[in-house]
């Protein structure tokens, strides 16, 4: 299967995702040792629903971010289509 060229724009809201999902998994670290904290956890549901705002941007455009059900696939199927996320 041939690698398809992808727009800029492609790579750059990867990296954002990357970017929120790297802050996410900190908070979640913090939040283990500190689960009263108020302000990390407004901090963190600020973030996860902006992650998910920008992963709905995401496949709407480029398709599925996972598979196995996590995500939804247009007509035709799109999970075959590359790059995957992980390839670039």
């Amino acid at each position: 299967m041939e690698e398809r060229r992808m727009p800029d724009h492609y790579y750059v809201m990867l990296e954002e995702l990357q970017a929120i999902d790297f802050v996410l998994v900190e908070l979640t670290l913090y939040l283990d040792t500190h689960p009263l904290d108020g302000n990390a956890l407004n901090q963190y549901n600020e973030c996860a629903q902006q992650r998910m705002h920008m992963a709905h941007q995401f496949e709407r455009e480029f398709g599925p971010l996972k598979s196995y059900g996590q995500s939804f696939s247009g007509y035709p199927w799109q999970w075959i289509d590359t790059p995957w996320p992980w390839q670039v």
